[in-house]
Formats: C-alpha cells, sequence, structure tokens
C-alpha cells in the first residue's frame, strides 16, 4: 500500500472533518453536491425563520405556492398550503405575497 503524501493526507482530514461538521460551525460557506439530487438534500437546515401559517385568517387564495421559489409550498385538498419545512428556506417571500397576511415569519426554534 503507497503511502499518502502528508499534505494530502492533511487535505483529506480537514475536507472529511468539514463535511461531518454542522453547516453552522463552517467557517465559511461550503456546499458539495452531486448533481442532479437536489430532493435529497434537505436545504431547510439553511434557514433562521420559518414561515407559520394561520389558517383561521387564509383565504386559500394559492398565492404563497405561486410565489414560493423551493417548491416548499404543498396543496392541500381543502386549497390551502402547507409548509414542508424539509425544502423551506425561510426567505419570507410567501409572507410578503399574502395579501390577508395569514403567514408570519418566526424565528426558527422558537
Amino acid at each position: 500500500m503507497v503511502e499518502m503524501e502528508p499534505e494530502i493526507k492533511r487535505k483529506k482530514e480537514e475536507l472529511e472533518a468539514l463535511l461531518k461538521a454542522d453547516w453552522r460551525s463552517l467557517p465559511h460557506a461550503l456546499m458539495i453536491f452531486e448533481p442532479a439530487t437536489s430532493k435529497y438534500y434537505y436545504t431547510g437546515d439553511w434557514r433562521a425563520f420559518k414561515p407559520v401559517i394561520n389558517y383561521d385568517k387564509c383565504i386559500r387564495c394559492g398565492l404563497c405556492w405561486v410565489y414560493c421559489p423551493d417548491g416548499a409550498m404543498v396543496m392541500r385538498g381543502d386549497g390551502s398550503c402547507e409548509v414542508d419545512l424539509r425544502y423551506c428556506k425561510g426567505c419570507g417571500i410567501c409572507a410578503a405575497e399574502c395579501p390577508v397576511k395569514a403567514i408570519e415569519m418566526v424565528e426558527e426554534g422558537a
């Protein structure tokens, strides 16, 4: 078996440590994805705020679904939407577009 050069071994160990780390602990942004696999990566882990829908105010217009850039709004049988938090990045577009302000952005973990 061939021994790795010390520099290559160190870089390999650094990369392995980065890949195991929680993204919040990284010194800068680093995302490594294979092509065509986005449905397997739950990008909702990136958000700091999440949308909360008040269904008593919701008029079932579907604008949140139309404007969601991540496809994180899922239409329900009654015409309202629910948020798929696995993919929602917390951009707040749904809340901004809601004509009756039935969607509130709240801090993640609150």
